[in-house]
This record gives structure tokens, sequence and C-alpha cells, in this order.
């Protein structure tokens, strides 16, 4: 039994709801890269080390994924934001009080579990509410997660210059949490309990097309997370402010804000995907190239065209997991296998790209093997044909 629609046109306040909700996914992570020199300089942290301020809480986010439709199921979707929002709250919020590597990873690691939570049962959420435009509203969902980060990468280093302290540049996207829990929970009526009786989640493990969709998720977020993490350590590296590495990454993910709009949008128009994702992909490996061979000049533009492509692959590699699915319960089963195997493949990048740091002196062996991977990921793109969509997923 699919979950009770109660309108095919979203509300002004749900949607407004859903933006805030998706504000609060990144700033846990966003504003670790900036500050990490300042963080440094304060805990001894080696570049492996601080990878796993970016690394645990996404691959907390894969564990948690496979429990986040059933705690949805069991709590019903409005209480399990409600939850999900007051974990990322509390688990930034203490920061100001940090004074260890271990509580700063800890605190990380409880802000992914709120974090999966959310992203477990949101995809769902999107197809059974907004079943007309999903393509669209997805695009919307996954934009406002990106310019959560954008706005934390961009402020945090400007609230450690303003406070002199990096503990209130992490702690301070607390306050995005609260605001976020006070308007969810204002239109709470907007959203009804789930049938009792609704399906169990369908198991995807045995599902080979499942596997290709989560790998290729896990292999197009690695680049996202791994540019989070280290792309303002690699610029500060070359001689650059913090304030400045951070504005960049924050530029960066402006342009996956727009890429995320755009995508979907052009991708609305027709079934097949494949065209769309390959021209995202060309641009993050353009991107990559750029930042390799020419990383002082035109970093603007080698920023650009990694935040296109990332921003655009990422819900497009959701939407097409979703349009395997017609039934919105199943489809959330499906999107939530994806992410967890996703994010389990994704979280490694960035204590991968610190080990090549700390071995090899640069990142730049680890933005080959990224650029490296995207090539194969087109590869991959040439079986998303949705005239067989149906034989591979029943």
């Amino acid at each position: 039994m699919e979950i009770t629609r109660t309108t095919t046109r979203p509300t002004a306040w749900l949607l407004m709801a859903v933006v805030l909700v998706a504000l609060n996914l990144r700033p846990s992570m966003a504003a670790v890269g900036p500050l990490l020199s300042g963080i440094r300089s304060d805990i001894p942290l080696s570049f492996s080390l601080a990878s796993l301020l970016t690394m645990l809480p996404v691959m907390t986010m894969g564990l948690a994924m496979f429990v986040g439709m059933a705690v949805s199921r069991h709590l019903g979707e409005h209480r399990t934001v409600v939850l999900s929002l007051l974990i990322i709250g509390l688990a930034t919020a203490s920061r100001l009080f940090l004074d260890g590597a271990v509580e700063l990873i800890l605190s990380a690691v409880l802000a992914g579990i709120g974090i999966a939570l959310i992203q477990a049962l949101m995809p769902a959420l999107i197809k059974a509410r907004f079943s007309d435009n999903v393509s669209l509203f997805m695009g919307l969902y996954v934009t406002s997660i990106m310019g959560g980060a954008a706005i934390a990468a961009s402020f945090a280093p400007l609230v450690m210059a303003r406070t002199g302290s990096w503990r209130v540049g992490l702690a301070i996207w607390a306050a995005l949490a609260l605001l976020a829990l006070l308007v969810w929970y204002g239109q709470r009526s907007t959203i009804p309990r789930q049938a009792t009786h609704a399906p169990r989640k369908a198991s995807f493990a045995n599902n080979r097309r499942a596997w290709l969709l989560a790998i290729f998720f896990g292999l197009g977020t690695a680049s996202y997370t791994c540019v989070l993490a280290w792309l303002a350590p690699y610029y500060v590296e070359k001689g650059w402010s913090e304030q400045s590495a951070g504005l960049l990454l924050g530029f960066l993910t402006a342009m996956e804000v727009i890429s995320g709009l755009l995508a979907p949008a052009l991708a609305n128009r027709s079934r097949d995907k494949r065209a769309v994702l390959v021209v995202l992909l060309g641009l993050i490996m353009a991107g990559f190239c750029g930042l390799i061979l020419s990383p002082e000049h035109l970093s603007l533009l080698w920023a650009s065209l990694l935040g296109l492509g990332i921003g655009g692959l990422f819900p497009m590699s959701l939407i097409v997991s979703l349009d395997h699915v017609d039934n919105p319960q199943r489809a959330g089963g499906l999107t939530a296998f994806v992410q967890g195997v996703g994010y389990l493949i994704a979280g490694l990048s960035p204590l991968l790209a610190g080990m090549i740091r700390d071995q090899l002196g640069s990142f730049e062996w680890a933005w080959w093997s990224l650029t490296a991977l995207t090539l194969l990921m087109i590869v991959m793109v040439l079986r998303f044909d949705p005239r067989h969509y149906a034989r591979h997923i029943e």
C-alpha cells in the first residue's frame, strides 16, 4: 500500500520546510575544511586524522541509511525529521565546548546519524507528495543541501575571523537547525501519518542494477566529499588565506546550487538522462584537470566546472534511481539502499586523499585518481537505458 497522498500540488509551507531541512544536511561537514588550519593549530591533527571529520560522518550516513526507512515507518515522517534536526543541532552546538580531536570526531559522527535519517526518507516523501514533477523537486531538495554547504563554507571563516574562535565557526550552524525545526514542526498537519500496514522495505542486496546505481552514486559522491574536505586546505597550502580558500569553496558550492536546479529541469524533458549525465561528468573531469595542471590560474573557472558537474550529478544520480521504480515506498527503499552503499564508498575518499597527501606531500594524485573514476562513470552511464528499467528492478 502506498503512502497516502493529500494533494498533487505542493504547498508553499511544505516546500519551505523541505528547503530549510535540506540546508542543515551539510554545514557540519562543509565548515570544517575552511577552518582546518585554525583547528590544526589548536588540536594536533595529521591530514589523515583530519580526514575523519568528513569520512566518518559520511560513512555513518551510509550505515544509518539502512535503518532510516525503518525508523521513519516506526515514528512517521514528521517525527523522524524532528528527531533528526534535534540530533544535528545538538551535535553542532556541542562543538563550542570541544577540546580534543576525539570529541570533535564524535560530534561529526552524531551529526551524520541525524543527516542519514532525513536523507533516507526525503526521496520517498518527495515522490509521494510531488509526484507530478519529481525531477524538479528532487533538484530543489538536493540544491538546498548544497546551498547549506555553500553558506557554511563561505561564512565559517568570516565567523572565525570576527570571533577569533574556530569553535564558534563550527557551532553557529546549530541556529540553522533550530530555525528548520520550528518551521518543520509548524507544518506537521500537512504530513499525515503513514499507513500502519505500509509495506516493509524490500531488499535490494541481490539486485545487480541496485548495486550498479549504488556504485555510481558512491563514485560521484566521492568527488563531492573530497572537494568538500580538501579543496580549501589545498589552496591554503598554496598560500591562500583561510578566508579566500573558504570563499572559493563557497563559490564552487554556489555553482553546485545553480547546476542542481538546471540539470534536473533540463533532464525532466526526457526519461533518458544519459546525455545530461555524460555532460556533467565531462565538466568534472575538466575541472579536476585544471585543478591539477594550473591551480593558481583560472581558479574560478576550475571551481565553476567542478561545481556545475558535481552539483548536477548529485540530484541526477538519485533521480535515475527513482525513475527505476514507480511505487513511492519501494522507490524510497531503493534510494535508501543506493545512498547507504554509496556513502560507504564515498566516505573512504577523504581518508585516501589525506593519506596520499601525507605520503606524497600533495593532493594532486588524489585529483588524478578522481579523474580516472569519473571516466569510469561515463562508461557506466551507457547502461542507464530507461527502456530496460522494468526488467532490471521489478
